[in-house]
């Protein structure tokens, strides 16, 4: 049997642009991505701490360093410019490897979304 358990989580990040006319994903600065272990193309899900939306979405990788967090396309309608958010990647695996796995979990500086040093 396979089981559904955190991967990766980029906690509280604050998001840097909401991109209506896009179509569709969540761009993610890629030193962020490379921290967390988070891979272009992978499904995330997005949890709004300012309005308790959740919504399920792809990465895109944004440019390195530049800690940027932008929803694009319907995405766009769930988080404003400003909000905390979290982003969380889950993976699928055997009972025996979840219960040893230990997941990427980082904690960005919430005013500048970079990597706290």
């Amino acid at each position: 049997m396979l089981i559904q358990r955190l991967k990766s989580k980029i906690h509280r990040v604050t998001v840097t642009e909401a991109n209506l006319n896009y179509v569709g994903s969540i761009t993610i600065d890629e030193e962020l991505m490379q921290a967390a272990g988070i891979i272009e193309g992978e499904k995330v899900q997005i949890v709004n701490n300012n309005n308790g939306e959740r919504l399920e979405t792809y990465v895109i990788p944004g440019p390195k360093g530049s800690g940027a967090i932008c929803l694009n396309g319907a995405a766009a309608r769930k988080a404003a410019v400003g909000d905390v958010v979290i982003i969380i990647s889950y993976g699928l695996m055997d009972i025996e490897e979840a219960r040893t796995f230990r997941p990427s979990v980082i904690f960005p500086d919430e005013k500048t979304n970079r990597l706290v040093k």
